[in-house]
């Protein structure tokens, strides 16, 4: 990742998208508000937690019982501890497309998409709005929850990591595929990064010298390899959230303190071969 290149969301008041330091990156959280807080309550007693940056890998809506609140909670995040961003997932763009927060086009049916497909009775719910009642959720969406869907960054970039909720198409180059992820092309119907569910541990683009962290389809356990690192334990559906700490090399989980990463790994700090 060049350090030249600007970060758009800088001027923007988006969230981050170009980070560097320590770094604890979050699993989706779909709406587990009690998993989220006891995470971030293991992960604040980690150590260098002010100068850490907390990265969620999106989907932070639909499924759990209180996206709403994971969505104030973030928004609370993001004012106590700066250090604190999101890449977006498909169920938050989802929800963003379907109440007309981002510019797509009509034709790519976001309400009928996300109600159908994704599981959100539950963002209804938390905001107490019935079920498909898109006019009622957006009078009941308040507006700096509106601004943060809007403004998700599609990847956070890291020198050491790149972090986007799918992962990278191994079609196309890494750079270009950057670009972009950081200019968001909300005319795609189905982005890729954001979409795709086999962009698996074996799936990233051969030029790519990073690894490429993700969430999106659900893991019995967290992968953790030279290349991809998949971090959704949860699905939304039963399980522990988990963060993966660098450089420690720790993974933490909303029941269990910090361990070391058991696999064989790349040593933070040197580009993965």
């Amino acid at each position: 990742m060049p350090a030249s290149v600007p970060d758009p969301a800088a001027d923007s008041g988006r969230l981050a998208g170009r980070i560097d330091g320590p770094v604890a990156v979050i699993g989706d959280v779909h709406g587990q508000l009690d998993l989220l807080d006891r995470l971030i309550e293991r992960l604040a007693g980690c150590g260098d937690f002010d100068d850490r940056w907390i990265v969620l890998l999106g989907d932070l809506v639909d499924r759990g019982p209180n996206p709403r609140g994971v969505i104030q909670r973030v928004m609370e995040l993001t004012a106590t501890h700066p250090r604190t961003t999101v890449a977006c997932g498909n169920h938050d763009l989802a929800m963003a497309g379907s109440l007309g927060l981002v510019p797509v086009p009509e034709e790519a049916d976001w309400p009928r998409r996300w109600r159908r497909g994704y599981q959100c009775e539950t963002t209804f719910a938390s905001y107490g709005v019935a079920a498909g009642d898109f006019a009622g959720l957006a009078r009941a969406v308040p507006d700096d929850h509106a601004r943060l869907l809007a403004g998700l960054p599609w990847v956070v970039e890291h020198p050491e990591l790149i972090v986007v909720h799918a992962g990278l198409v191994p079609e196309l180059p890494t750079e270009t595929q950057l670009q972009m992820l950081r200019h968001r092309d909300f005319s795609l119907h189905r982005p890729p990064w954001l979409c795709r569910k086999d962009l698996g541990a074996n799936v990233f683009p051969a030029d790519c010298r990073v690894p490429i962290v993700s969430g999106h389809v659900a893991q019995k356990r967290p992968h953790v390899g030279s290349r991809r690192i998949l971090l959704d334990t949860t699905g939304g559906v039963g399980g522990e959230l988990t963060a993966l700490l660098l450089p420690e090399h720790q993974l933490v989980t909303s029941y269990r303190d910090a361990r070391p990463v058991r696999q064989s790994w790349w040593p933070f700090g040197r580009r993965a071969a």
